[in-house]
This record gives C-alpha cells, sequence and structure tokens, in this order.
C-alpha cells in the first residue's frame, strides 16, 4: 500500500509492501496519482518525497498482476503514475534506499531530483521478461541518461550501484545519512520561493519538451509581478531577515 504523510511542509509518499520489496500492484499505481492530487490541492505541501519502506524503495511491478498493470502504452498503469508523478507542479525526490528496479526506476526517473543510499542498487528489468519497456518512460530515461546508456540498462537488465547510477547521471547526489540528507533539503526547499520552484520546473520541462517556452515564461513572469513574491524577497534580504514567501499554485489557474 502508499502511505502519506505533511509535515513541515514536506509531503512524504511510502511505498509501503516490504514483504514484496514494495513491488507495486495494479491498485498501488491507480493510488498513486490520486494521492498526487491531493498533495497538489494541499496549500500547506511544498515539497514531496516519494521512498519506500523496509529498507527498499521499489522493485518494479508486480510481476503477478503484469496483466492488469501492462496495457497499451497510454493506459499503461504505471505510464498514468509516472506522468502524473512528472507532471506535479511542485517539487519532488526520490530519496532510495537498497532495491530500485523496473517500475521502482520509472517512479524514481519521474521525480525532479534523486538522492540514494551508497549501497542503493539499480536496474530496468524488461529484457529478463520479453516486456517492451514504455515509451514515455524509455525517453525519460534517455533524457536522464542519455541514449548509450539507456541501451545499457535496458539491453543488459543488469542491476549498477548507487556510484555508477551516480556517474551515468540517473542520481543527484549518493549520501551516508539518507533521512538526515533528504531531510535537510526539503527544509531549504521549504523555505525558498515555491513560485520560483514551480516555474523552473514548468519551464525546464516546456524546453525538454519543446513546448511553448515563450507562452510559459510570460504566464510566469506576469505572476511574478502580481504575486508580491519579489518584493518580500528584496525587502527580507535588506533587512536581513529570512524571507516569509506566500505564494502557492492553488490562486493560479494550471499552465500545464
Amino acid at each position: 500500500m502508499l502511505h502519506c504523510e505533511v509535515t513541515g511542509g514536506v509531503g512524504t509518499v511510502t511505498i509501503d509492501r516490504p514483504g514484496k520489496r514494495n513491488a507495486m500492484s495494479a491498485d498501488m499505481w491507480r493510488e498513486l496519482p490520486r494521492i498526487l492530487d491531493g498533495l497538489a490541492a494541499d496549500a500547506s505541501v511544498r515539497v514531496v518525497v516519494l521512498t519506500g519502506a523496509g529498507g527498499n524503495f521499489c522493485a518494479g511491478a508486480d510481476i503477478g498482476e503484469l496483466g492488469d498493470i501492462h496495457r497499451d502504452d497510454d493506459t499503461h498503469l504505471s505510464t498514468v503514475a509516472e506522468r502524473a508523478l512528472a507532471a506535479f507542479g511542485k517539487p519532488t525526490i526520490a530519496a532510495i534506499e537498497g532495491v530500485c528496479v523496473g517500475g521502482g526506476c520509472q517512479l524514481a526517473a519521474a521525480c525532479d531530483l534523486r538522492f540514494a543510499a551508497a549501497d542503493a542498487r539499480f536496474g530496468i528489468t524488461p529484457a529478463r521478461l520479453g516486456i517492451v519497456y514504455p515509451v514515455v518512460a524509455t525517453a525519460r530515461l534517455v533524457g536522464l541518461v542519455g541514449p548509450a546508456s539507456a541501451k545499457y540498462l535496458l539491453y543488459s537488465a543488469e542491476l549498477i550501484g548507487a556510484a555508477d547510477a551516480l556517474r551515468i547521471g540517473f542520481l543527484n547526489e549518493v549520501v551516508a545519512d539518507l533521512p538526515a540528507r533528504v531531510a535537510d533539503f526539503t527544509g531549504t526547499l521549504a523555505s525558498r520561493s515555491l513560485l520560483t520552484q514551480c516555474a523552473t520546473k514548468d519551464i525546464v520541462d516546456a524546453i525538454v519538451a519543446g513546448g511553448d517556452v515563450g507562452g510559459r515564461a510570460a504566464h510566469w513572469l506576469a505572476e511574478m509581478d502580481a504575486s508580491g513574491e519579489l518584493r518580500e524577497g528584496a525587502a527580507a534580504f535588506l533587512e536581513r531577515r529570512a524571507p516569509e514567501f506566500a505564494w502557492t499554485p492553488g490562486a493560479r489557474e494550471d499552465v500545464r
């Protein structure tokens, strides 16, 4: 099952099925977009962490339920969940320890950032089962690690360590104390301007997708002018105090 809690502006979604190394059932894939909708609507949430229980991140899709999970590429349950996670408007972080395999890598790749424990292991394993990896997930993987590393992972279905995942660009950081580092970093993000973060995410994603960057930039500049965030940030700097950023995405029309 999936658990969700919100503390100090951080929403934490935990994949909790330790008896199967947090393999995602069909119901769990269906539940994730609903949880994300709730977190998006919660104005107190400034950043979301996706993690796993019991020392593992996620062993992928439950093989016993592949018939329900694997449909055509547009209705593939893991693809629907991946798209919902990638489209989530606020910053997202995958906090990874232990096994991160198959659909686990698909979920981690859909997050904005990926932090891992030094003993984490990564693999994308459809070649062990004769599965064609979803196009959306393949494109996202290529964007992160490049075509050669994507082919290496998909051709071989071999597991790699955290150091190699960092080297090829799948990870942002490998850390000795994962909970402490994630808590520290999410605290930093929660203190920054959510307007800046949401605008950055939207514009960067548009650049990568080759979308309407000009229209998005114009929207966010207008939002910045109307929000008062810049005035607060500048005043806080001059007064040598911590800024009190108040903007939330709930008041704006979604540009995605």
